[in-house]
């Protein structure tokens, strides 16, 4: 494990124990309107009226910034983790089911994963979020929905590679049930590119879910998430830019934090294989 992927996991955890204790001790309540006669779009390093240190500075309706910020973060990185885990749990088993049995039901599977794939995800999210009610459970099923298609094709690919090994071969001569040959040798044995995809797919499902809600068909206020409080700031960039920014700036570590997790996940599986060849 090389050092960035160390710092990308370190920056990631930090986040998340922020995010639950941060809004506890941050000023005032982050869902609460605050006075905006004289706690208005204070700047960063400001004190409020009682004398409580705004670090981020406060919003346009007087709340503190960061911990609106660390508090739109557990929403985000639980919608990052749960959208990505339900995803490659859903592709995980209908590729499987798919390549194992295969015939009429792989044929049916795939054919529906690449009628999917061949629309636009941003056509099929908008599309969901016309259909169903705004909100944090509609965001996770929207993700599992239109992002199930690509890890069914990989985990497939991957069973139809072990499924003729001479292991497995054998296990059947031997006629060990279909069934527990499937999930206790042929799965563990092709989850390798499933792990790497599910720790990248955490970076790509937080920007989706800050997309929809910059859009208003995600998370609605006053609940904050990352991509309402940037939509929320951005016709004050002039007069107040960290309002914007300040939300932009936690996004955009996130997801490069996930994704360089996700990359010394992916290297670290390559150098195990290359051990074992």
């Amino acid at each position: 494990m090389t050092g960035l992927t160390r710092a990308a996991g370190a920056t990631l955890i930090l986040l998340a124990v922020a995010s639950l204790v941060g809004p506890l001790v941050t000023p005032g309540d982050p869902l609460a309107v605050g006075d905006l006669m004289v706690s208005r779009l204070l700047p960063p390093l400001s004190r409020g009226p009682t004398g409580e240190l705004h670090l981020l500075g406060t919003d346009a309706f007087g709340r503190d910034l960061l911990g609106r910020i660390l508090l739109a973060g557990r929403i985000s990185l639980a919608v990052g983790v749960i959208g990505s885990l339900l995803t490659a749990a859903v592709g995980i088993a209908l590729g499987a089911i798919g390549a194992w049995v295969g015939g009429v039901v792989d044929a049916a599977l795939m054919a529906v994963a690449d009628a999917l794939l061949a629309v636009p995800r941003l056509v099929l999210l908008l599309l969901c979020s016309a259909l169903w009610e705004p909100g944090l459970a509609t965001v996770v099923a929207i993700l599992v929905a239109t992002g199930w298609m690509g890890m069914a094709r990989l985990v497939r690919g991957e069973v139809l590679g072990v499924r003729t090994r001479e292991y497995i071969v054998a296990a059947r001569a031997l006629g060990v049930d279909s069934r527990r040959l499937l999930w206790r040798h042929v799965l563990p044995n092709a989850l390798g590119p499933a792990i790497v995809a599910t720790t990248l797919g955490v970076a790509s499902a937080i920007l989706l879910e800050s997309g929809l809600s910059f859009l208003g068909l995600g998370v609605q206020p006053p609940t904050p998430s990352w991509g309402n409080m940037i939509a929320g700031g951005r016709e004050m960039i002039v007069v107040a830019p960290w309002v914007a920014i300040a939300p932009g700036l936690a996004l955009v570590v996130t997801v490069l934090a996930a994704t360089l997790l996700g990359d010394g996940v992916r290297d670290m599986l390559a150098g195990e294989d290359d051990r074992t060849a």
